[in-house]
């Protein structure tokens, strides 16, 4: 009776989606990025709520396994977000678990200013000093010439995101990480699906990262995820996922490691409960089964979400070649095939309109457009509105609250995308009709200049 209770219920959601949701919405306004979604989405979450298991479970597991088996990694953790994701990954090189290995405050760990804020955020809350490159404009990925300036005696990490979905220069950092045994966490949480020589971005480094945010290449709604090759990493970033445990234990289960009341650990005394045993300062950053579940029916569709994602962007390249003299195009390194999370433009230096002027007739127009997020991240009251310890690459090191003009202009690149640079959207959703309207708005807004 319950299975086939059960199963009325999953027909009724599909019905449900079928009749509510499932007729496309004409895109009066489009978008820069968002969610596709059907009635197996539906379906699965539903299948969750079924079962009232509040956190993470079955569905959990099995999107763990799946997006192991598709990134081609040994280990999954999810977690809430991407940016709990980039929190946790950091925090594990802190552990006292990796010995002579492990990060210390006022280390220092190279990254770039044009980005999001959330890889950068966790290396200044674990008291950590980012070291900031300048990047490529084209690529928008950091200058890899730079990467030895950037160097010193206290450089223990790279921490970089392979932006919106175009990786990075892989073999110049992979090997400039190995010369100087850094750690590499690779944030892919717009990354999702790029490779580079056919390896998948996240898989590379010590740890990638991902987002599962709903402007992402699949969505949970919140949710991310961390992968490694590294079996004690992986324990690492569990226990600062569950409240910093010393115990692996999965929600529900208990005495995975059989000696749950045989261990002496710190000073607490012989057999105190391993599933009660701390060995990190630690969050409760789990996701629960509902995220799970979408998660698993998303990742299935992920190989058409990115094929559609890519042929969005090649439509955009094609159409606007025209306007190489005032726009520069997006590149990409070679054997890099992107995931194209948006369409990067930056108005060229001489062109006859701003990129503000532009932006601003596309938004009026019913075009969304996006900043390179953060552009000069050093510019942003984070960093203005707090003294914290950071260098911009071959200087020494000064207080964020104290840059001035010549210290944003080491960083002339990273400027230039501020002031130049937006993009616009390649998500699924968009087909041609969308796109078409994109570019004629463009070249509507040409034609209209004096």
């Amino acid at each position: 009776m319950e299975k086939e209770l059960r199963q009325a219920v999953k027909n009724a959601a599909r019905a449900y989606f079928q009749a509510v949701h499932a007729q496309p919405k004409d895109l009066t306004y489009i978008p820069a990025s968002g969610k596709c979604l059907d009635e197996e989405d539906l379906e699965m979450l539903v299948d969750a709520c079924l079962d009232m298991w509040l956190t993470a479970g079955r569905f959990n597991d099995k999107f763990e396994e799946d997006l192991a088996a598709y990134l081609g990694v040994p280990f999954v953790a999810t977690t809430n977000s991407g940016s709990s994701a980039n929190l946790l990954a950091l925090t594990a090189l802190t552990s006292p678990k990796l010995g002579e290995k492990r990060l210390h405050p006022g280390d220092e760990v190279i990254t770039v200013a044009a980005g999001f804020p959330t890889t950068v955020n966790p290396i200044l809350q674990n008291g950590l000093i980012p070291v900031f490159v300048d990047v490529n404009v084209g690529t928008y990925n950091l200058d890899v010439s730079h990467l030895e300036r950037a160097l010193s005696a206290k450089t223990k990490a790279v921490f970089l995101a392979h932006t919106l979905g175009n990786m990075f220069d892989m073999p110049a950092v992979l090997a400039f990480c190995k010369k100087h045994n850094l750690w590499l966490i690779e944030d892919s949480c717009d990354a999702l699906g790029a490779t580079w020589n056919g390896q998948k971005a996240g898989t590379l480094g010590h740890i990638g990262t991902f987002s599962f945010y709903p402007a992402h290449h699949i969505t949970m709604g919140e949710g991310g995820a961390v992968a490694t090759r590294d079996p004690l990493l992986h324990r690492i970033i569990l226990s600062l996922r569950d409240w910093g445990r010393d115990c692996w234990c999965k929600p529900g289960v208990d005495n995975t490691c059989k000696n749950r009341f045989s261990r002496q650990l710190g000073k607490l005394p012989f057999g105190y409960d391993h599933k009660y045993t701390y060995s990190h300062a630690g969050y409760n950053l789990k996701i629960t089964d509902f995220q799970a579940a979408l998660g698993v029916s998303q990742l299935k569709k992920l190989p058409a979400f990115l094929a559609k994602r890519r042929q969005n962007a090649a439509f955009l390249a094609e159409k606007l070649a025209d306007f190489a003299p005032w726009f520069i195009l997006p590149q990409t390194a070679a054997g890099v095939e992107p995931s194209w999370f948006g369409f990067l433009l930056s108005v060229r230096e001489g062109a006859p309109f701003t990129k503000q002027q532009l932006v601003e007739y596309l938004e009026q127009n019913g075009v969304g457009t996006r900043q390179l997020f953060a552009g000069n991240l050093l510019r942003q009251p984070l960093m203005t509105d707090n003294a914290y310890p950071v260098r911009i690459a071959g200087e020494k090191l000064k207080y964020s609250n104290q840059l001035t003009e010549h210290d944003f202009a080491l960083l002339p690149n990273t400027e230039f995308i501020m002031n130049h640079t937006f993009w616009v959207g390649t998500f699924p959703r968009l087909g041609e009709k969308e796109l078409t309207k994109t570019v004629a708005l463009l070249h509507r807004f040409a034609g209209a200049l004096p």
